[in-house]
């Protein structure tokens, strides 16, 4: 299959990928157990084959075991430098419990091992998954830059940063994205974040387009959710009597344009910007067919304000995901001034 993925820039940096991406965390972890391996590879090389060759990974998906899959997938079919390989550091388990780092030797001992299980030289893509509150963001950032002078990474990102903590970041090294949840039902980063992206040309990369699947399959996805898979215990998902209302305005929608409510969200995303670039997540073929499809669903300006219309804020029941405490709202570090050093 010839490649039919539209490539763009992401940032003002020179990093070059395609317009959507594939975010690979479900064939390992989080949404219930992780998918067989031999079928994640031949969708891995399906995705690349259609031109999505932007893909999202993380040490702490499975954990580790994402990155390895990613690895094998690349190396069975000598796919290296077709794609772009974004990955995260950021977290540790500490007592069974995750927390996160951006200690100095944290940042470099995560980033060889990352380059290990990836086995590759260097990563395109390396974002600080979380932001540690506890260290200055400029002395996380300044062993980011060492890595990229170095040549074990590219380019660098920050994803769930505030507009304050994405500035300082930002001075220290050039910031090529940053990755928050964007989606129809999640707009908060519209206020600060996005224009502060666009102030200082960093791309905007949107994790959960479709509402962690909500947007997609509305009540029947919450229904046939697996055990093990996290989105159980989301509040949007607790409260999905109510937020089934947005998912059944949505569907008509889609319906009434001739495509299928997942195609529509996304298309949304895509609207937003030339410097947005969705990474939609899933493990089945027909599922990433159908996604890639939503780049030819053109929206007027009028029914992009219909369609926000559906998903306003006091219409949604629920925060994002359980874990708020650890997302952009608290993201902001002690001034450079007051690090003593670990």
């Amino acid at each position: 299959m010839s490649s039919h993925v539209p490539k763009g820039k992401l940032g003002s940096q020179g990093l070059v990928v395609s317009a959507q991406g594939l975010g690979c965390m479900g064939m390992s972890c989080f949404y219930g157990p992780a998918k067989p391996e031999a079928d994640m590879i031949k969708l891995i090389h399906h995705a690349i084959q259609s031109g999505v060759t932007f893909l999202d990974t993380s040490d702490v998906y499975g954990p580790y075991t994402n990155e390895i899959l990613i690895g094998k997938a690349l190396k069975q079919g000598g796919l290296r430098d077709k794609v772009q390989i974004a990955t995260k550091f950021g977290y540790q388990w500490i007592d069974g419990k995750l927390e996160v780092c951006g200690d100095p030797t944290f940042v470099r001992s995560s980033c060889e091992a990352s380059l290990k299980r990836l086995d590759v030289d260097c990563i395109d893509l390396y974002y600080a998954h979380r932001i540690d509150t506890r260290v200055p963001i400029e002395v996380t950032m300044g062993e980011m830059k060492k890595l990229v002078q170095e040549g074990k990474v590219k380019y660098v990102g920050l994803s769930e940063a505030s507009a304050s903590t994405i500035r300082r970041a930002h001075a220290v090294h050039p910031i090529t994205a940053v990755q928050n949840e964007w989606s129809l039902w999640t707009r908060d980063v519209e206020d600060e974040i996005v224009p502060t992206c666009r102030e200082l040309g960093i791309g905007i990369v949107s994790y959960s387009p479709i509402g962690r699947g909500f947007l997609a399959s509305g009540p029947k996805l919450v229904k046939n959710l697996e055990d093990g898979d996290a989105r159980k215990v989301h509040p949007r998902f607790e409260n999905v009597d109510h937020n089934t209302t947005i998912f059944e305005r949505v569907q008509e929608m889609a319906t009434r344009k001739g495509c299928t409510a997942a195609q529509l969200a996304l298309a949304w995303v895509h609207h937003q910007g030339s410097d947005v670039v969705p990474i939609p997540g899933t493990t089945k073929r027909e599922n990433f067919n159908e996604n890639i499809g939503a780049l030819s669903v053109k929206l007027t300006q009028g029914e992009i304000v219909e369609l926000e219309s559906f998903a306003s804020s006091d219409m949604v029941r629920g925060d994002r995901h359980k874990w708020m405490h650890m997302s952009w709202k608290n993201s902001d570090t002690p001034p450079l001034s007051s690090w003593k050093g670990v």
